[in-house]
């Protein structure tokens, strides 16, 4: 894969698992998030693999601060080929007790944030007749969840974005697809309880609660040459736990 990528979020989880196996597949991997010592820290893994690494610092929430990240990005690379939208945050709470502030918050960068990123790329992306761009949506986004009602608007509306920029890209040899991940072993995940986990398995067919890499496989494959006849899919990762 002799392509250039950037991951929103990569400072850890499903980010950096994607950062990693992107590299480890031949791209040339630009990690960005507001952390930059973690982004070293995950640059770091990545040179050890032999592969090259930028660490660009991204805050979602900020229009000016995405157009400069791209800018460094495309300056230090000349472009980008694969986009991956991981970046999110959370902010939970029953929707009667939700303040406008935190519903903004979540949207602004979970949904508003990934689609400034993808305006970023899409003109480059047409002038090469070439590129990936893949949304990491979530199993929620798809069935609901009580006390997430901003998190799940904003990663329900991603999968309707991917669908939507897939039928306006496709015939400019861009793909736009979406992984929707169930419950994967992260920070948030690992802030879980022994009984909520078993709660939460007891609801998995699979039984048992899913890692970062497994997602990033499935990013991996929506961003290679054999996945170019693909688009507007979203790919479930969650073992079973929601089947359309």
């Amino acid at each position: 894969m002799n392509r250039i990528a950037l991951v929103t979020g990569a400072s850890r989880g499903i980010g950096r698992a994607c950062a990693l196996e992107l590299a480890k597949a031949g791209a040339k991997v630009a990690l960005a998030a507001r952390q930059l010592d973690k982004l070293e820290e995950v640059a770091a893994e990545i040179r050890a693999l032999g592969a090259e690494a930028f660490v660009v610092e991204l805050d979602l929430a900020s229009g000016d601060s995405i157009k400069a990240a791209f800018s460094k990005v495309a300056k230090e690379f000349g472009r980008i080929d694969i986009l991956v939208n991981n970046a999110g945050v959370t902010k939970d709470n029953l929707s009667l007790r939700m303040k406008l502030d935190d519903w903004n918050m979540v949207l602004q960068t979970n949904l508003t944030g990934a689609f400034l990123c993808i305006q970023q790329v899409i003109s480059p992306m047409m002038r090469e007749r070439w590129g990936r761009i893949v949304n990491i949506s979530s199993v929620v986004g798809q069935m609901g969840n009580a006390g997430q009602a901003n998190y799940v608007a904003s990663k329900a509306g991603l999968i309707g974005l991917t669908k939507s920029l897939g039928q306006e890209l496709a015939s400019r040899g861009i793909t736009v697809n979406g992984v929707a991940p169930g419950f994967i072993e992260t920070d948030m995940t690992g802030a879980l309880k022994d009984e909520q986990k078993l709660r939460i398995t007891q609801n998995i067919p699979m039984g048992r609660i899913g890692t970062a890499s497994e997602v990033a496989a499935a990013v991996k494959f929506l961003a290679s040459e054999e996945a170019g006849y693909i688009t507007g899919a979203v790919i479930d990762v969650n073992g079973g736990m929601y089947m359309r």
